[in-house]
């Protein structure tokens, strides 16, 4: 990268009496870069994120945000987080909320971060309603509304749409576009291929503590060959897209009649059971 990294993990190790959590991490996101973690569970994506927020220490390795020690004051400053199984108080109003998480961060913003926050998330309307009479949805928003809190450089949220129905979904990746808009990196943990593969720039799959693919989408998701049906039956024949002209007009050379050609792809979800093995996630 040619600016310096907003996360940059460097041969992170994790050691739980005699379990490996992680085996040697690398991992870098620049300004306004969205990137998935991808991995079954017990692949070590929550670990990776627990110990970039400073909540658990690394056995070995480095993990820095924007240059500073994760865990450090500076590091926490710079970055906000929403944790899978997040719980706010139920009386609590939003706005009470993004009040009490200033507090906690030290945010000078007063009213003003905290009616933009809201506008952000689309619950300005909602500012006075208690946590416990918001939807899954609302709650969600929420959530990443108050890890917004103090403008930080670097977003962490371990499974953010898990719970939510499409519209709920399609919401919350409409938010997260926003927010790569306004230069902020974002680590998405999630089970949800589809969703990794709409929103993220780029994908890191975690299989037992080690990162085996890494790229774009549309990198990641190679050629399966080209299908062609002619007289003959359907068939599959090696290469790409560039294949297939050249296979069809030796198939016509050879006296076939082709009816269709489909030049096949990996879809993400391809490439991850390939990666994951038979493991369940």
């Amino acid at each position: 990268m040619s600016a310096a990294p907003v996360l940059s993990v460097s041969g992170l190790r994790k050691d739980y009496r005699g379990q490996t959590a992680l085996a040697g991490v690398d991992l870098e996101l620049g300004a306004g870069e969205l990137v998935g973690l991808l991995g079954p569970n017990g692949a070590g994506k929550s670990t990776l994120t627990k110990i970039a927020c400073g909540l658990v220490r690394p056995s070995a390795g480095t993990v820095e945000v924007l240059g500073r020690a994760a865990g450090s004051p500076q590091a926490r400053a710079a970055l906000g987080y929403l944790a899978e199984l997040f719980r706010f108080p139920g009386w609590s109003t939003a706005e009470e909320l993004i009040a009490l998480h200033q507090r906690l961060a030290g945010s000078g913003g007063g009213i003003a971060e905290r009616t933009e926050l809201l506008e952000l998330v689309g619950l300005a309307d909602a500012a006075g309603k208690r946590v416990e009479a918001m939807s899954k949805g609302m709650q969600q928003r929420l959530g990443i509304a108050q890890a917004l809190v103090g403008a930080p450089r670097l977003l962490l949220l371990d499974e953010p749409t898990s719970a939510l129905d499409p519209v709920g979904r399609r919401i919350v990746r409409e938010l997260l576009e926003e927010v790569r808009a306004r230069g902020v990196a974002v680590l998405l943990n999630s089970h949800l291929l589809s969703e990794v593969e709409l929103v993220c720039d780029r994908v890191a799959i975690i299989v037992r503590g080690r990162v085996v693919r890494a790229g774009a989408p549309h990198e990641l998701e190679g050629s399966r060959g080209v299908e062609v049906e002619t007289d003959a039956g359907v068939r599959v024949f090696e290469g790409g897209r560039e294949d297939a002209p050249r296979i069809v007009a030796e198939l016509v050379a050879a006296g076939e009649r082709v009816y269709r050609v489909q030049a096949r792809r990996a879809s993400l979800e391809d490439v991850y059971l390939e990666a994951v093995g038979g493991q369940t996630g």
